[in-house]
């Protein structure tokens, strides 16, 4: 890809307890990226002090309220790249494989979905019960929002700055807890991109060598949560913007100033 082609890109890194696994991204993060967004919630380590020396030039923000989606809305509020990446904290992707989801935009993707699962990907990061749940919400959320996911939990991806019209997540100055504040957030994006008919393209995802002990989520209960989320964002479908034909939702996501 030449320098002409590229578009700038913006990398949100929702981090809460994750000092011991920061090195290790900010070890694989590649050089061509143009602007690090760093935000942190109530986290009882350094990761605070930890992201800002790792990152120095990067952007670092304290989360307006609890729950990873609404660090991923603060980081995404501040984002001035053409392209947004998500990227956890906690090791479960390799940021060295940026720059292929972002060669699928450029190639015409508006959505660029990392996939553990998909042909190509190493995963070695599921239990049998995992993967089995996970195979059940991918073909739930396929049925009803006509997609093809094969991981659509994954928190790693990239999107056109143009999609933060179709996300729609709430407002990041308001206090009270919001929907779409939780977890539930790489879930949200996906059916919500899905419905909205966005260009959607999977890219076969390796997570990096988690520190143990690190992303430990209850299987049980967050799955339930998640197929709340369907249910709930079935129903936003129906009266949900929609891309157009050209491709391109209504541009109310200027770049910050």
């Amino acid at each position: 890809m030449t320098a002409s082609m590229r578009p700038s890109v913006s990398v949100v890194i929702p981090a809460l307890n994750e000092e011991r696994n920061l090195p290790l991204i900010a070890e694989g993060m590649p050089p061509e990226i143009d602007e690090i967004i760093f935000v942190t919630g109530d986290s009882r380590d350094n990761t605070t002090a930890e992201g800002r020396r790792l990152w120095p030039d990067g952007t670092h923000l304290r989360q307006s309220r609890r729950g990873k989606g609404n660090a991923l809305a603060c980081g995404f509020a501040a984002a001035s790249g053409d392209v947004i990446v998500t990227l956890d904290a906690d090791g479960s992707a390799d940021p060295a494989e940026i720059p292929r989801l972002v060669e699928a935009l450029v190639a015409g993707a508006d959505f660029a979905k990392g996939s553990r699962f998909a042909r190509g990907s190493r995963c070695a990061d599921s239990t049998w019960f995992r993967a089995v749940g996970n195979k059940f919400l991918n073909g739930l959320v396929n049925i009803l929002f006509r997609a093809e996911y094969t991981d659509v939990c994954y928190g790693f991806s990239a999107f056109r700055r143009h999609c933060l019209d179709v996300i729609d997540l709430p407002d990041v100055a308001v206090s009270a807890p919001q929907w779409g504040d939780g977890f539930e957030i790489e879930t949200l994006i996906s059916v919500r991109l899905a419905a909205a008919g966005a260009k959607i393209v999977e890219v076969a995802s390796s997570p990096c060598s988690r520190i143990p002990e690190c992303g430990n989520a209850n299987a049980i209960s967050d799955g339930l949560r998640l197929l709340s989320t369907v249910q709930r964002e079935c129903r936003r479908a129906r009266s949900a913007p929609r891309f157009s034909a050209a491709g391109l939702p209504g541009a109310r996501h200027a770049r910050p100033g």
